[in-house]
């Protein structure tokens, strides 16, 4: 298991919806920019979300109104929010630090089909 671990992912139809959460291993979560990425068969992983320790947040133009990343603090968390799925968000989410990435963990499937 790597340091980061994702979780959250399953199986929707389109327009549904998921919560994504990343975590730290180690229990302690503390960084200066995170970021969700994904990666579908085929292609090259793509920053889909990112956010500040200050919170601002930056999103892909794919998932921009759709997708809302936030930190959970109480709980350690960062949490990508995905409404209105479409099918071509199908991919394996990750997360990682976004200027000092480490090892990528094992990464949530999202698979969204009718």
């Amino acid at each position: 298991q790597g340091q980061l671990v994702e979780s959250g992912g399953g199986s929707v139809q389109p327009g549904g919806s998921l919560r994504l959460s990343c975590s730290d291993s180690r229990g302690i979560f503390t960084f200066n920019a995170m970021g969700w990425y994904r990666q579908a068969p085929g292609k090259q992983r793509e920053l889909v979300a990112s956010i500040t320790r200050y919170g601002n947040t930056r999103y892909a133009d794919s998932v921009k109104g759709r997708f809302t990343i936030s930190e959970d603090k109480d709980k350690n968390t960062v949490i990508l929010q995905m409404n209105s799925l479409k099918p071509e968000d199908t991919a394996v989410y990750y997360c990682n630090f976004l200027y000092s990435p480490v090892q990528w963990g094992q990464g949530t499937q999202v698979t969204v089909s009718s």
